[in-house]
């Protein structure tokens, strides 16, 4: 190329990269948002799954898009974090979608449902399994799109101020329980009760409810329930791996530059690994102290997990029959149920029943 040329070409370049600058820039804009929890913030595991998110998609792009969380209440009641994201009152929500079952039954797939999935199952059946796909298509119809942010891991059976042995025990029992798992225990006599977080102490303490469930030891303990019941059941065979959501406003996602998109799917990723890797590390230590203070921790026994799960069955049929979207979830989480558990029993299994018969050995 001529000296001449040469200069000309690069002339071009320069001012082509000058050009081309301010769109870059357009591509990352400054974008402020709010996003609102359905948790309190004494809770820094599962409220603090929504820090995890906003802090990795403000670190991904250089502070440019900022996510501030406000805890329940501070914008809006915690079961009121849908509606407002809905609504448009703030741009996302983190919560529990099972909340929403009041609206549609079909919501409580989002979390989880009893004898639903463990939640590698339930990871695996959103990530891979069409599970995500179907239930977006449901939240288009409250203009929300949701993304997995958070999982606890199989939880507790609740706190009980007298011991159950039969299902007959159940009669009666005003008892904290979220989703759709109220209705399937409605068959057995209890009479369930949708409590937010913050409420649940208070409430078992005075006496309006008999029982309570939440999570599991770690959160169980901070929120106090061991001074008001003594008796803590497991496993909480409603809730073998629920999922939390990052919810989104459609209006507001669709305004978003490809790049910020792709931040939130992964941020969001982010969280929903964390929060179970937190809850895997912080429960065992504090089931030790539970039992350690008092707490008499039992197990359900077979003949209420045998009724729980034939009540289950008989709610899955009465739903599918009057709710097209909840059939077309529902068969979907079955069928890959099915398939998963052929595998686990094979290997998973296998492996921690053997760990846990061994551990006293090694």
């Amino acid at each position: 190329m001529k000296r001449r040329e040469f200069i000309k070409a690069a002339g071009l370049g320069a001012a082509g990269a000058a050009i081309a600058a301010p769109a870059i820039a357009q591509s990352s804009p400054e974008i402020k948002w709010r996003l609102t929890s359905s948790f309190p913030k004494s809770l820094d595991t599962i409220y603090g799954a929504a820090e995890v998110f906003s802090k990795a998609v403000a670190e991904a792009t250089d502070n440019k898009f900022q996510i501030q969380v406000f805890a329940a209440g501070e914008i809006v009641p915690g079961l009121q974090a849908l509606d407002a994201t809905s609504n448009g009152t703030v741009e996302m929500c983190h919560t529990a979608c099972y909340y929403y079952v009041g609206k549609d039954p079909t919501f409580a797939f989002g979390t989880a449902v009893p004898f639903g999935l463990n939640s590698r199952m339930q990871t695996s059946w959103l990530q891979v399994g069409g599970g995500s796909e179907v239930f977006n298509e449901f939240l288009k119809g409250y203009n929300v799109l949701g993304f997995a942010a958070g999982n606890t891991g199989c939880q507790m059976g609740g706190w009980f101020r007298k011991e159950l042995k039969e299902p007959a025990d159940l009669a009666g029992v005003k008892m904290r329980i979220g989703g759709f798992a109220g209705r399937v225990l409605t068959k057995l006599g209890v009479v369930p009760q949708q409590v937010a977080a913050g409420d649940i102490y208070p409430s078992l303490e005075k006496g309006t409810i008999d029982a309570a469930e939440w999570v599991g030891p770690y959160d169980d303990e901070k929120l106090g329930f061991q001074k008001v019941a003594k008796y803590y059941y497991y496993p909480g065979f409603w809730e073998g791996g629920p999922t939390l959501h990052n919810l989104v406003n459609i209006a507001k996602w669709e305004q978003l530059p490809a790049s910020y998109k792709s931040i939130i799917r992964t941020a969001s990723s982010l969280a929903n690994e964390t929060m179970q890797a937190r809850y895997d590390a912080y429960n065992p230590p504090a089931l030790k102290r539970l039992v350690a203070g008092g707490t008499q921790l039992r197990a359900f026994s077979p003949a209420i997990m045998d009724a729980s799960l034939k009540a289950a069955n008989e709610v899955y049929a009465e739903t599918s029959a009057s709710n097209p979207a909840f059939k077309k979830i529902y068969d979907s989480m079955v069928a890959f149920r099915g398939d998963q558990y052929t595998w686990w029993q094979v290997a998973e299994y296998s492996f921690d029943s053997f760990m846990i018969r061994s551990r006293t050995r090694s």
